[in-house]
């Protein structure tokens, strides 16, 4: 992505690969990275922690976010813990209920008197936004994490969610608002619209990034001869 003015909002690299986080922790678009236990599990993880280390063997120092999977308070702040020891750049994601929905907010206000920075997850509206606030130390580094792909695809707008939320933590400068579950390379330029802090997405839409700037016309060029080339190597015939 060639640089432009007004574009702030950082990119995070969605991905529990170890060969994409090699190769993205090289990336200047990528400023850190975000994985979940789902990502883990499908980039062939069998023990969780040997699988983050090696992570944190090639990610040293960009921030990385690693998700604990407990259901219940007492194992969600026992994971917390250990996964916070294994390196300074570590923040531990908290989803913001457990499955059951009860708001994790005890959970949140301990770990992040402590000092652990918090990635909170799963957040879907402002007022869940409003009640993680009122529950970190404004001290303590936090990341919170809004769904806005995830809401896109049941036809909820994230837009004024993200705003709203940008808005009420506008002054806390160490709470950041995550554009999360990205499907488009144009949910960039959304989230920077809205001011979003940090957006995090797929490497495959990272690599669209790259390509911003690009003009019509060469798109148009690039497009045609896509077809042209297709056709050709399919040997179609019309005449």
């Amino acid at each position: 992505m060639k640089k432009q003015k007004g574009l702030k909002t950082k990119i995070f690299c969605d991905s529990a690969n170890i060969k994409v986080i090699k190769q993205m922790n090289k990336n200047p678009l990528v400023s850190g990275f975000t994985t979940n236990p789902s990502l883990m599990r499908f980039s062939g993880a069998k023990n969780y922690k040997n699988y983050a280390q090696k992570l944190l063997k090639i990610c040293k120092k960009k921030p990385i976010s690693f998700e604990v999977f407990a259901d219940e308070s007492k194992g969600m702040e026992k994971q917390a813990y250990e996964i916070n020891s294994w390196g300074k750049n570590v923040y531990v994601k908290i989803p913001v209920t457990n499955t059951k929905g009860n708001f994790s907010g005890k959970v949140i206000k301990r770990l992040s008197d402590k000092g652990i920075k918090l990635n909170i997850t799963a957040v879907y509206t402002a007022e869940q936004v409003i009640k993680i606030i009122k529950c970190v130390n404004k001290n303590s580094y936090t990341i919170i994490s809004i769904f806005s792909g995830r809401m896109a695809d049941v036809g909820k707008d994230p837009i004024p969610i993200i705003q709203k939320s940008v808005n009420i933590t506008r002054k806390m400068k160490k709470i950041k608002i995550l554009w999360a579950s990205t499907r488009e390379a144009y949910n960039y330029m959304q989230a920077n619209n809205c001011n979003c802090a940090i957006i995090t997405m797929p490497p495959k839409i990272i690599e669209k990034i790259s390509k911003f700037g690009k003009s019509f016309k060469a798109l148009t060029k690039d497009t045609v001869k896509t077809f042209y080339k297709d056709a050709l190597d399919a040997n179609f015939k019309i005449l």
